[in-house]
């Protein structure tokens, strides 16, 4: 394949570390520039950092990361990318929005990584556009910002906004980007230094599939799931998923002992659970509202329920820092 662009100027990647931001992500985004240099021997590739107060910023895992600029001198880039990670929605100031609409205005090559693309909508950037994020927030992204066609893919890259779901999906943009750059000869080269051999185009979904995290292989299973994942806000009965998917209830019920070790209804409902745990964590809903998007009779249910299965009222995990 040949490049897409020329090779003789060095490209520069700026990124703007938000405190908390994943580490993970940070080293799959920069690695693989450092190893296209290497690889290539020519200076591809140069990149910088930036902070709200031009120091440094911190990590999740407590690492302090020293900056080159601050969010008042940003230099001109080919690509300004937005690094963030847990307790996104804490993190959004507005000298951070304000930094992104000042850049968005002056023309600069916009992006987002991990849970960048929750800050990105916060702007106002991503109306009507397709976005990734990490799979963890996907819950109250759905929630917060209906109007952002959210999808599950590791990364987007042919939108005027690029955005990745953080993790090695960071990684796979990068590759992807030098591939378009340089080549796909190049992008393999620093896969292969990086020992990184599943490498996952845009489509690629972030989580792996059920049928591979449980070895399974039955469709009706697989359809059975998904009805489910489709009605958490108003569940139907084991009956009609089973009608539905043309099986009997009795062959769902033999379907679910024998994949999941567990009943249908108790799967549907800690399907349930685990999204009003992300509500919960992710957005400023009402326990009322929580517990209704999630297709509990009453809040009073829902918090009976939720402490059942995770020890903590719905209200103190509200409050809990995760």
């Amino acid at each position: 394949m040949q490049a897409k662009h020329a090779m003789n100027s060095t490209k520069h990647f700026v990124f703007i570390l938000v405190d908390e931001f994943s580490h993970l992500a940070f080293s799959c985004a920069v690695e693989p520039l450092r190893i296209a240099n290497l690889v290539s021997g020519k200076p591809l590739y140069r990149w910088s950092y930036v902070s709200e107060d031009g120091q440094s910023a911190t990590c999740s895992n407590g690492s302090v990361t020293l900056v080159h600029h601050s969010y008042d001198d940003i230099p001109k880039c080919d690509h300004l990318l937005t690094l963030s990670g847990i307790h996104v929605q804490q993190k959004v100031t507005p000298q951070l929005l304000n930094t992104l609409r000042r850049e968005r205005a002056k023309g600069a090559n916009l992006g987002a990584l991990c849970s960048g693309a929750y800050i990105f909508a916060m702007a106002g950037f991503l109306e009507g556009l397709q976005a990734a994020i990490h799979w963890e927030f996907h819950d109250g992204f759905m929630e917060k910002f209906p109007e952002v066609n959210l999808v599950r893919n590791v990364f987007v890259a042919d939108e005027k906004f690029i955005t990745a779901s953080g993790g090695t999906a960071t990684a796979d943009l990068m590759l992807h980007l030098i591939e378009r750059d340089h080549g796909a000869d190049l992008s393999v080269a620093v896969a292969d230094q990086m020992v990184y051999n599943a490498v996952r185009d845009a489509t690629a979904e972030q989580r792996v599939s059920l049928q591979s995290r449980h070895g399974m292989r039955n469709p009706h299973m697989a359809k059975a799931i998904q009805k489910m994942n489709d009605t958490l806000d108003s569940p139907i009965s084991p009956a009609d998923i089973a009608e539905e998917i043309g099986i009997s209830t009795r062959q769902l019920e033999r379907l679910f002992g024998k994949y999941l070790n567990c009943s249908p209804k108790k799967y549907y409902v800690e399907m349930r659970l685990e999204r009003a745990r992300h509500l919960l964590i992710q957005t400023d809903k009402s326990i009322t509202e929580i517990s209704l998007a999630c297709g509990f009779e009453s809040p009073g249910h829902f918090s009976r329920v939720y402490r059942a299965n995770f020890g903590i009222t719905p209200s103190l995990q509200q409050g809990k820092i995760t």
